[in-house]
């Protein structure tokens, strides 16, 4: 009998951790719906193989966007996992909170509960911090988060630069102090990829009350208003999962705003036109679609000691058998070893630039490599205005949905790019970098004036993979909300989403670190729970914030 008390829909970052903590305590039962398979093999396995799954249609749902307008119509990737651990299983393996600030603005938009108070003990409850700041991490959940050896000299001179051009250092991004140049915190242990199918998801399994059901989730259930099931088609036979208490939709900030479409739950007009009777006419499902842009900023290296060296197969050879013999060296980390987010100007209270360094000159699939020594920063604005939205392409269930970011369609993203830009090149001219700086390779040094830095912008910014924000949580009665406060559906009992699709704006720096916390505090509101008690703990702010930007 496929039937459980509780129906997850997504094994990834949030639906993993809510399998985990929902049969923690062995009283209830928990089915979790993935239709992607394994994630065993050293390709997901192995941290510096990390472009590989990304590319890969196993691993993938393989989703772009539809051309971008103000991008030149490009068309960007917008990869998913498809496997087990979701899109943990595949991305980049950094780790950040978010800033106190974004949960502080979650709560402002009606997201009760839910500000920096109220989330920092579960951050606290999920981590097993190795190496970050005392009484501001967790040193005993089921998520490992490690720093990296930082053995190459480029990731100090790139911290050494930030200090020299007059930015904050930090020890901790993580902890009470997110502004600044320090080191970039991974979800990596023991030399292996700790996604939440590792942390959380084989830990369950072992509880006897969890398991997998590998299917393809078609649509929810919902008899008399309320969610009883998920369709699904395994082994070409369509059958019902039913959920004795409630369905959990945790299958991405693409496919939950689909799935609840699918279901007759989404904007009424649009649901109409596809032929889909109308169970609840919540015109934000699908809308308030973000991301991360970022560009790659790649500055030519004067001494053979970048990456470049180990990009020819023998050596990629060697590092491949030291780390499936010990699991050590370059295979064990994903080479994000320095970090730094800062404020783009005097006015802005906390930092929404990121960046990502890396003593290497290539691209974040893996193509490209440039055809020297090399570094480079992925550099970003965290709080673009644009938005867009997720529809539906038909009422087949198979039909990829038309994903439609509007990257760059407000006029202030333009602004806060060339400022990246700029300010990127001011921290590699720094003298840190003085022994190790050759030429600029992109945009190159002959790019200069805002039109030509707006060209460069147009054709070569990249998505930083952080959708979310497509079933917006907020108050029962804001016609926008698609969740309340506790994660259920307005209009529908027994169904909840969570993951990222619920943020009501997108958080600074990468977004697995707070699917996750989702996924941990979700869990205790579908269990009744007093969430846990808020803490007191004051994040800083830099005094000077109204004057400077650094």
């Amino acid at each position: 009998m496929l039937e459980a008390d509780f129906v997850i829909v997504g094994s990834g970052s949030a639906g993993s951790a809510m399998a985990y903590r929902l049969s923690e305590d062995g009283k209830h039962s928990v089915i979790v719906i993935e239709y992607g398979g394994t994630d065993f093999g050293p390709l997901i396995q192995m941290p510096s193989a990390l472009s590989i799954p990304l590319n890969m249609s196993r691993y993938d749902w393989g989703y772009s966007s539809e051309p971008e307008p103000h991008l030149g119509g490009r068309v960007l990737a917008t990869p998913r996992g498809k496997v087990l651990g979701g899109s943990s299983s595949i991305n980049g393996m950094v780790y950040v909170r978010g800033h106190a600030h974004d949960f502080d603005h979650w709560a402002e938009q009606g997201a009760t509960g839910w500000g920096y108070a109220d989330v920092l003990p579960y951050f606290k409850r999920m981590e097993h911090s190795n190496g970050g700041e005392d009484g501001w991490r967790g040193t005993s959940g089921p998520l490992n988060v490690q720093r990296g050896p930082r053995k190459n000299p480029l990731y100090q001179a790139f911290v050494d630069a930030g200090r020299q051009a007059g930015f904050e250092l930090t020890e901790d991004y993580n902890g009470s102090k997110q502004e600044g140049f320090g080191a970039m915190e991974q979800t990596i242990h023991n030399g292996r990829r700790w996604s939440v199918a590792n942390a959380y998801l084989r830990p369950a399994l072992k509880r006897g009350n969890v398991r997998i059901v590998n299917g393809f989730a078609r649509r929810v259930v919902i008899e008399n208003q309320r969610a009883v099931g998920v369709e699904i088609e395994a082994r070409k036979k369509v059958q019902v999962v039913k959920a004795r208490r409630e369905v959990i939709v945790a299958a991405s900030s693409i496919n939950s705003p689909k799935l609840l479409m699918l279901s007759g739950i989404g904007p009424a007009e649009h649901l109409k036109k596809h032929g889909i009777s109308v169970v609840a006419d919540r015109r934000g499902v699908g809308q308030n679609l973000q991301d991360h842009m970022e560009l790659y900023i790649q500055q030519e290296a004067t001494q053979p000691i970048t990456l470049h060296s180990v990009f020819n197969p023998f050596s990629k050879a060697l590092i491949g058998a030291e780390w499936l013999l010990f699991k050590t060296g370059l295979g064990a980390t994903n080479h994000f070893e320095a970090a730094a987010f800062v404020r783009s100007k005097a006015g802005v209270d906390y930092p929404d630039i990121q960046f990502h360094f890396l003593p290497a000159a290539v691209r974040y699939d893996g193509k490209a490599a440039a055809k020297s020594h090399g570094f480079q920063a992925h550099v970003g604005p965290m709080r673009s205005r644009s938005r867009g939205a997720v529809t539906l392409r038909s009422s087949d269930p198979w039909a990829k949905p038309e994903i439609r970011f509007n990257y760059m369609s407000h006029p202030d993203d333009w602004v806060d790019f060339r400022h990246c830009i700029r300010l990127t090149r001011e921290i590699f001219g720094q003298s840190a970098f003085d022994p190790f700086r050759g030429k600029e390779i992109s945009p190159g040094s002959h790019v200069q004036s805002d039109e030509q830095l707006d060209t460069f912008i147009r054709e070569h910014s990249e998505s930083a993979y952080h959708p979310c924000g497509t079933c917006r949580m907020g108050r029962a009665d804001d016609p926008t909300s698609v969740v309340d406060p506790e994660c259920r559906v307005i209009g529908v009992e027994g169904l909840r989403v969570a993951d990222s699709s619920i943020f009501p704006r997108v958080t600074n720096g990468n977004l697995n670190g707070p699917s996750i916390m989702t996924g941990e505090k979700a869990a205790d509101h579908i269990l009744g729970r007093t969430p846990l008690a808020p803490s007191n703990q004051e994040p800083w702010i830099n005094p000077r914030w109204q004057v400077s930007d650094r």
